[in-house]
């Protein structure tokens, strides 16, 4: 299987596979590549329908280019770390926000955040480390609060610092659940404007309770987790301390 970089005559094949509607697994193994390899390559250059092979090999290049100018001078990073590995990872879990419906943006926004050891970033860390404007940021993070995602807050200095915490994921799923309850609500409302007996209205009855069903599901669930999680474990006693009134009782009837 071959390695490196996607070559300019692979990305064009990649465009053909699909245009003809290849899956990415069909076009990953034609180009012996690995299915993941073709799936950020499309994803992180426009998505399936505007994806460009020069385009795209334009903008890998570009990029080589900043990393290579941006590369650190001298010793290695003392966290040990290797910066193209970090960098393939940050890109390899931006295409996975994307595969579940975050713009592009935003989903580098999201995972700059996840990635970064300082706790959270001001829109200027952001801009920077992106090399974007700061509208893309100020949209992006604005999308991110809505969905419950980050928090704001503001440091010593008054600069506002966008963050995710333990409980993003918990935060996000709530989230979920009340815009599928308001789908449940928003299809029962049809029920009665087309008339109960209606073939409409009885598939919005049943979009409505599986909408309800799932809603209290990922409520119930999401709660359960966050107490499993984030309940730390009582420092029990050990069996050579135990105040059990039962212990020593055999020891006392054999002595009987």
């Amino acid at each position: 299987m071959p390695g490196g970089r996607l070559t300019q005559q692979e990305r064009q094949q990649i465009a053909l596979g699909l245009a003809d509607g290849l899956a990415y697994a069909e076009i990953g193994r034609r180009l012996e590549r690995p299915t993941s390899t073709i799936t950020r390559e499309v994803m992180r250059n426009g998505g399936p329908t505007s994806y460009r092979p020069d385009l795209a090999h334009r903008a890998t290049e570009r990029r080589a280019h900043r990393r290579k100018q941006a590369a650190p001078q001298g010793p290695a990073r003392a966290s040990g770390r290797d910066d193209e590995a970090v960098r393939e990872y940050e890109e390899t879990f931006t295409t996975l926000l994307m595969q579940q419906g975050l713009p592009k943006m935003t989903a580098r926004v999201l995972t700059c955040l996840f990635t970064s050891d300082a706790g959270g970033l001001t829109a200027a860390d952001l801009v920077r480390r992106l090399e974007v404007s700061p509208a893309s940021v100020s949209k992006s993070v604005a999308f991110l609060e809505e969905q419950g995602l980050i928090q704001r807050e503001r440091d010593a200095g008054r600069r506002e610092r966008y963050l995710v915490d333990d409980d993003v994921w918990y935060q996000s799923s709530v989230a979920s659940a009340r815009g599928t309850a308001r789908l449940a609500e928003v299809a029962r409302q049809g029920v009665g404007v087309l008339g109960r007996d209606s073939p409409a209205a009885a598939r919005l009855e049943s979009i409505a309770r599986f909408s309800e069903f799932m809603s209290e599901s990922i409520l119930r669930a999401a709660d359960q987790v966050r107490e499993i999680l984030h309940t730390k474990p009582e420092t029990g006693k050990s069996p050579e301390t135990s105040e059990d009134p039962e212990a020593g009782k055999d020891t006392e009837d054999s002595a009987d």
